[in-house]
């Protein structure tokens, strides 16, 4: 339900305490514990990122594009929060392990982590399936025979290439991230500090 500013709390703590709950709402179910780590659930370790930025306009940046989004922490885990519930997650969760893959420098590991890759996310009937054409799928299996940091490149590509002009404006336009960014517009409004004293 929408509220005016003037009835938001008075002070940034309890600000912070509103904006949690309702963000603790929308990432619930954002469960994934990835072998890298690399997503998570909402961290609220203080009410400022490492930017020491409010975590407001964390929120309303991840409008400004999808990699915007992808950039943050708590974007991740709330864009992967709503693919959970279009059970499409799988997108998101091989492009950050090819994020990771290409990190690797040991060629051993390379090899073995590719392998591992396509087996979860690529070839036909594979636990987590995503949805790129034949020719996509070909070329990466072809590529494992010499795996390298980039085979993955072509069949990363195509699953981000989907979820920016698919999933992530339903994203954008969903009733919970939508209620989000109409609360933290309100929060950003007004200060994130704590209210300096009066000295009249």
């Amino acid at each position: 339900m929408c509220r005016t500013l003037a009835t938001f709390p008075t002070t940034c703590l309890e600000r912070a305490k509103e904006f949690k709950t309702r963000l603790g709402i929308f990432l619930h179910k954002s469960d994934l514990s990835s072998e890298a780590g690399s997503v998570g659930k909402f961290e609220w370790g203080s009410k400022h990122n490492k930017e020491g930025r409010c975590i407001t306009e964390d929120v309303l940046g991840w409008r400004a594009s999808f990699d915007s989004l992808l950039s943050s922490k708590n974007g991740v885990a709330a864009f992967h929060a709503f693919l959970k519930t279009e059970f499409s997650e799988e997108n998101l969760e091989f492009w950050l392990a090819c994020e990771e893959f290409k990190k690797i420098r040991s060629a051993a590991k390379l090899a073995s982590r590719a392998h591992c890759i396509f087996d979860e996310f690529i070839r036909s009937e594979a636990p987590k399936e995503v949805n790129i054409d034949h020719e996509t799928r070909e070329l990466t299996r072809t590529n494992l025979q010499a795996a390298t940091a980039t085979c993955f490149d072509a069949a990363q590509g195509k699953t981000r290439t989907l979820m920016e002009k698919d999933s992530y404006p339903r994203f954008l336009k969903s009733p919970a991230y939508r209620d989000l960014a109409a609360q933290a517009s309100a929060t950003s409004a007004s200060s994130c500090s704590p209210a300096e004293p009066s000295h009249t």
